[in-house]
């Protein structure tokens, strides 16, 4: 019996000897939910759907597919011109129109409204800032190449015929000249003319680049709202919440909310809805003969001159554009986002170094009698030039209290923001506004064939 209890004891110990190491030889216990081994991290896709004839606005697109034999996948996965697209964009800078004869081609009624212009032409009458437009869009297209949705569209590209510099032989008057499409400017507001806001589409802005110090304390129809929109960047700017990338942001937008309140306190600016003028690349204004704000100038489309003035800047690379109040004369159907004139049939004369001094609030007798006057010194016109009705009242200083009237006084009551639409628009944009175009019998001419149906237009965005 001793003996077979010595042997189950050391047959025991022999078997817990064996499991000791068996558990220190085995691998650990593999989980019943095993975690997954770390992969590489994907590359960002690109999500949606994408329309290429949106994305390539105007532009004809070739694509072919290329390839040649490699190496293994793995290798080639890492090479990075293993998978490449090359972006080549071809755009044919196009040539100047520099004859009375090739003016005439877009413009044909221009030669006959103007006879003076032949006898301004020279032989090489081609102005520098033509080059400097095109310079302008071909480095904007090499800036943007990798931003496809911000190329140039092909109307933009080819939205200029020509820039010519011209002199009167006998007057010595200088002009340019431009012929191109023309896009709408809504831009711009005035307290003291008119104390209701015309509206804001995209991109609008409460000031133009020509302006002059108020006149009243009447404030500007924007004010309210920009300070309101100052006030709420602030204050996120002061939350201990807002991070520090945010704040960098909100310092820049507060100081330009603070000059924007600034100079709508201070100035007031023209109208697009209301007051003719039309807008200049910035480069035009720091040529050697340079065109500054105010300069007089004509709209000449169809059979009809306009007169107008430089009232606002825009972009390099852009040109051809006037204001809302003109471009509804040529075309009742226009809007902010509609244009009234698509094809490069507009002819913009500007006569340089015209301006008044200071800048003032439009005075649209004045701007016919000015206009007039640089016609005749440049050979006169067969047309009488367009006059511009008065749709809003001059700028008076403020009111001052005014004894009280009596009971039965019947005097008519002041025009207010609230009075009927013939005191002031309806704060809505493109208010209804009595013109020829608007209201002219089926025979008109601009009723009939000189004004194209409205185009749909991407707004040129300006600097302010």
């Amino acid at each position: 019996m001793l003996v077979i209890f010595a042997a189950l004891f050391a047959a025991i110990v022999y078997r817990w000897v064996s499991l000791e190491r068996l558990q220190r030889m085995a691998p650990p216990e593999i989980s019943t939910t095993p975690t997954p081994e770390p992969t590489p991290t994907r590359p960002p896709v690109i999500t949606g759907k994408l329309d290429t004839g949106k994305l390539f606005n105007g532009i004809t697109l070739h694509s072919t597919v290329e390839t040649v034999p490699g190496a293994d996948a793995t290798t080639e996965r890492n090479q990075p011109d293993s998978y490449t697209l090359d972006l080549r964009l071809q755009a044919r800078v196009p040539s100047p129109n520099k004859t009375i004869e090739e003016l005439a081609k877009v413009s044909p009624q221009l030669p006959t409204l103007l006879p003076g212009l032949a006898s301004m032409i020279s032989s090489d009458p081609v102005s520098p800032l033509y080059a400097q437009l095109y310079d302008a869009k071909i480095r904007m297209l090499r800036e943007n190449l990798v931003r496809l949705d911000l190329l140039l569209s092909r109307h933009n590209f080819f939205d200029c015929q020509t820039v010519l510099q011209l002199q009167h032989p006998q007057s010595h008057r200088k002009a340019l000249v431009l012929q191109a499409d023309m896009d709408v400017d809504a831009d711009g507001s005035d307290g003291d003319r008119m104390p209701v806001g015309t509206g804001a589409p995209a991109n609008f802005k409460p000031f133009t680049s020509y302006r002059w110090p108020k006149k009243t304390s009447g404030p500007n129809p924007y004010l309210a709202g920009t300070e309101d929109t100052l006030k709420r960047a602030e204050d996120e700017y002061a939350l201990a919440t807002t991070t520090p990338v945010r704040k960098r942001d909100l310092r820049n937008k507060i100081a330009e909310l603070r000059a924007e309140v600034g100079t709508l306190k201070k100035y007031s600016f023209l109208i697009g809805a209301t007051d003719p003028f039309i807008v200049v690349p910035g480069a035009f204004t720091h040529a050697n003969e340079p065109v500054k704000l105010g300069d007089y100038a004509l709209v000449v489309f169809g059979d009809s001159i306009y007169p107008a003035i430089v009232g606002d800047v825009g972009p390099n690379d852009k040109v051809g554009e006037a204001s809302l109040r003109i471009a509804k004369q040529i075309n009742a159907l226009s809007t902010p986002y509609n244009r009234p004139v698509s094809d490069l049939k507009v002819t913009y004369i500007i006569f340089p170094g015209t301006a008044d001094k200071p800048a003032d609030s439009p005075d649209l007798d004045k701007l016919q009698a000015r206009c007039e006057a640089l016609v005749k010194e440049i050979g006169g016109a067969t047309v009488p030039l367009h006059h511009w009705e008065k749709i809003i009242p001059s700028p008076t200083p403020s009111p001052t209290p005014s004894p009280s009237s009596s009971p039965n006084a019947t005097a008519s009551p002041a025009p207010s923001a609230s009075g009927t639409p013939s005191a002031f628009p309806s704060p809505t944009f493109a208010f209804p506004i009595s013109s020829p175009a608007a209201t002219a019998p089926a025979n008109s001419t601009h009723a009939s064939t000189s004004s194209p149906a409205a185009t749909r237009s991407p707004i040129k965005k300006r600097k302010p």
